[in-house]
């Protein structure tokens, strides 16, 4: 009586199981080399030289002057899909960025905030004398001033977003157009 073909391929016997591995190995082998060679064939994209931005000059009718990023700053500018830029008032700090395409790398200013070691407090939406709405929060650090932080992000429709993830969702979708301007207005109280 001769064994069905299914029992005599998949029994489990020595030459089976090294035939098994060999094959799954073969297999693992041939997708790393078909991701190689399609990393070879496609070109890298071109690294966009940095172009000067020219932010505006003022903020809610108060002069603006500009701020050296840091060097930690300027690093994670330096991947960033788009440009960034510090300035100050006077009596607050904005940091803004033009985001050319949806990215994971824009995200939440608490998120900031509380890598620095800030709790994060208040967190609500609110709206501005212009009646912009803003997501904001209060965050505070042991032995260092409240700081009062509203952020909002905008595209070039004029669409608000209070939320990065709503954001990046309508913008990897399609729905949301840019570039998109976002802003983060950090003021000690």
């Amino acid at each position: 009586m001769s064994t069905p073909f299914f029992e005599r391929w998949f029994a489990n016997h020595f030459i089976n199981r090294i035939g098994h591995k060999a094959a799954f190995a073969l297999a693992m082998l041939l997708c790393v080399l078909w991701s190689a060679a399609a990393a070879v064939r496609t070109p890298a994209k071109p690294v966009a030289a940095a172009v000067p931005r020219e932010w505006p000059s003022e903020w809610d009718g108060a002069p603006l002057r500009p701020l050296a990023l840091s060097d930690v700053e300027q690093r994670f500018a330096d991947r960033f899909p788009g440009a960034i830029g510090r300035m100050t008032d006077g009596t607050q700090t904005l940091v803004m960025r033009e985001v050319t395409q949806p990215t994971r790398m824009l995200h939440p200013a608490a998120d900031c905030y509380r890598a620095l070691g800030y709790r994060i407090e208040q967190a609500r939406l609110e709206r501005d004398a212009q009646e912009r709405l803003w997501r904001c929060f209060v965050a505070q650090r042991h032995g260092a001033q409240k700081i009062r932080v509203c952020e909002r992000i905008v595209d070039a429709r004029g669409t608000a977003f209070t939320d990065t993830s709503s954001w990046y969702w309508a913008a990897a979708s399609g729905q949301s157009h840019g570039p998109w301007q976002a802003v983060t207005v950090a003021r000690p109280i």
